[in-house]
């Protein structure tokens, strides 16, 4: 794996944990392109010319793959080389999401037990504005894989942004009802706990606090060594004005969570309140 696609998938990761212990539903290829992009605006005034230069080199490699592709339609190191060029692409503020769908689509159907196509599929379908086709590549994830976290996160997202709450809920319930059947078939496949902590988020979303508070708390009752409810609650508690019980939690997650952690979850802590989170339509690009 080469060193721009292993920081890709250090930022997605890092988004998926933030999106999961911080409520935000954003796509996962959204919050890349703007945490890449803002990067990139950092950068620009001291590297315009590398920047134009590595652009060009992508744009020139991105043909070269597609015309391989045309002739090799099943040629899976071109169709994963030509979508690693096209989200590097992304990253520097090129490229349309558009252009990630066909070969997601052919990694997705020549690899179907491989769930991170289908995923990455669905969330670019969902950045254009295919609902519909979101859904269907989400829905694929989970008839598969019930724990995937990513598909989870992206299905609740369609249904806050169609105003369907009580979908995205009972989603989430029938997840952790059968999560302990879902584990002895294949331990660890599903997160009851990063689960209990999104359904929370939408419980916050909606403004619906007690439940939101209850969810933290199930989760916080089954590790509770596990940082990821503490700051979910901690993060509720100060939305609703609640400072000093808030910074008990704030501390004591940052005590639970790796290193790497550390410094956000202190940042979050010391930031002013803001409103509780609202359900939002799906970002465009």
């Amino acid at each position: 794996m080469s060193q721009p696609r292993k920081h890709w998938v250090n930022v997605v990761l890092v988004v998926v944990l933030l999106a999961i212990v911080g409520g935000s539903m954003v796509p996962i290829i959204g919050a890349f392109n703007e945490t890449q992009n803002s990067s990139q605006k950092s950068t620009s005034t001291r590297s315009v010319s590398p920047s134009s230069d590595l652009k060009l080199k992508l744009e020139n490699d991105a043909q070269g793959y597609a015309q391989v592709v045309q002739r090799e339609p099943e040629n899976q190191t071109a169709l994963r080389n030509l979508l690693e060029t096209r989200l590097q692409l992304l990253s520097l503020g090129g490229g349309d999401v558009k252009s990630v769908i066909s070969p997601l689509e052919k990694l997705a159907a020549l690899n179907p037990e491989e769930t991170k196509y289908a995923v990455l599929l669905a969330q670019a379908k969902q950045q254009i504005g295919d609902k519909e086709g979101a859904a269907q590549a989400y829905r694929s994830v989970l008839q598969k894989k019930p724990g995937n976290l990513q598909a989870l996160q992206g299905m609740v997202a369609l249904d806050l942004s169609e105003k369907r709450p009580e979908a995205a809920i009972t989603l989430l319930q029938d997840t952790l009802k059968t999560a302990s059947t879902a584990n002895k078939t294949q331990p660890g496949s599903v997160d009851t706990v990063a689960v209990q902590v999104l359904l929370g988020n939408v419980y916050a979303s909606q403004k619906n606090y007690t439940q939101a508070s209850s969810a933290y708390d199930q989760a916080i009752s089954k590790d509770k060594q596990d940082f990821r409810p503490v700051l979910a609650k901690a993060t509720l508690l100060k939305e609703q004005g609640k400072a000093e019980e808030a910074k008990t939690l704030f501390t004591q997650a940052a005590a639970l969570a790796p290193s790497q952690y550390k410094d956000e979850i202190n940042k979050l802590s010391s930031e002013s309140a803001t409103p509780a989170p609202t359900p939002t339509s799906t970002p465009k690009q």
